[in-house]
C-alpha cells in the first residue's frame, strides 16, 4: 500500500460536518442540536448544510445487496461493479433533487458510503482502515429508464444533484452491522442491515484502489438493498443510518 500518512484512530464517534455559516462554507462537528465551528456554535436548523467532503470521485456499487439484485431480476456479480458519479452530481443533506425532464423513472437508493481520509493505492483489506476518513449516508438517485436504455450507467446515475451525502461524516464508527432505513414521505420502504453487503467494506477498498487511486475526500457508496422505487416532484425522501444521521432531499419538477 502507499500511502501519505497513518490515519487517527478514534475511541468515540464524531461527526465532521460542513455548513454555510454567513455566506462562509465552514467546517466543524456536530454535538447535540448545535454546528460547533472554529469560532461560534450554531442550532442545526439555522444553517445550511453544505456536502461534507469534496470527493474528485465518487465511485457507486451496483447489485452489492442480493436482495437488491433479485428484485431487479439481475444476477449477482462475481466482483464489485464499479460505476462513476461526476462530481457534478454532489448534493447536500435538505438539497432539492431536480427531477431531469430526460427521465419518466427516478428511483431513490438509499446507501451506506465511505469517505477516504487519504491518498492511496494498491490497499490491502487488511489495512483498509487506514484510509477511510469515516462514513456518512449516499442517496444514489438513478434515472431507471435511461439505465436500461443506455447500455451504461453515465447518464443514469450522472444528472445534476444525483448524489446527496451527508448530514456528516461519522468518524471512528464501525460499518459492519448499521442498519439503514428509506423513507418516502414518511414511509419506510427500505430497512436493511449493513452487514448483508456481498462485497464487504475492506473487500471494496481492496478491489477499487487496486485499479484507481484514492485522493482525500474521495467517496465509495455501498450499494442500495432492496427496496428501490420511484419518486416525483413533491417528495421527500429521508435516508436514516444509525450513528451517522438523516439524510433528507425534496425531488422538484424542472425548472
Amino acid at each position: 500500500m502507499h500511502a501519505k500518512k497513518a490515519v487517527l484512530h478514534m475511541s468515540t464517534i464524531r461527526r465532521s460536518a460542513r455548513c454555510l455559516i454567513d455566506g462562509t462554507v465552514r467546517e466543524g462537528t456536530i454535538e447535540d442540536d448545535a454546528f460547533v465551528y472554529a469560532g461560534g456554535r450554531a442550532a442545526l436548523g439555522s444553517v445550511r448544510f453544505a456536502p461534507p467532503c469534496m470527493p474528485s470521485k465518487i465511485i457507486g456499487i451496483g447489485r452489492n445487496y442480493a436482495d437488491h439484485a433479485a428484485e431487479l431480476d439481475n444476477p449477482l456479480p462475481a466482483e464489485p461493479l464499479l460505476f462513476f458519479k461526476p462530481p457534478s452530481a454532489l448534493n447536500h443533506h435538505n438539497g432539492a433533487v431536480i427531477y431531469p425532464a430526460q427521465s419518466h423513472r427516478v428511483d431513490y437508493e438509499g446507501e451506506l458510503a465511505l469517505v477516504i481520509g487519504l491518498r492511496c493505492k494498491a490497499v490491502p483489506r487488511s489495512r483498509a482502515h487506514e484510509v477511510i476518513m469515516g462514513y456518512t449516508i449516499c442517496n444514489d438517485f438513478t434515472a431507471r429508464d435511461l439505465q436500461r436504455t443506455d447500455g451504461q450507467w453515465a447518464r443514469a446515475k450522472g444528472f445534476d444533484g444525483f448524489a446527496p451525502i451527508g448530514p456528516c461524516i461519522a468518524i471512528g464508527i464501525d460499518p459492519t452491522a448499521l442498519r439503514l432505513r428509506t423513507r418516502l414521505n414518511g414511509v419506510v420502504k427500505q430497512d436493511a442491515v449493513t452487514s448483508a453487503l456481498v462485497f464487504d467494506v475492506p473487500a471494496l477498498v481492496e478491489y477499487i484502489s487496486a485499479a484507481f487511486t484514492l485522493e482525500p475526500g474521495d467517496v465509495i457508496s455501498t450499494g442500495t438493498p432492496a427496496g428501490i422505487g420511484p419518486v416525483h416532484p413533491g417528495d421527500v425522501v429521508e435516508v436514516e443510518i444509525e450513528g451517522i444521521g438523516v439524510l433528507r432531499n425534496r425531488i422538484v419538477a424542472p425548472g
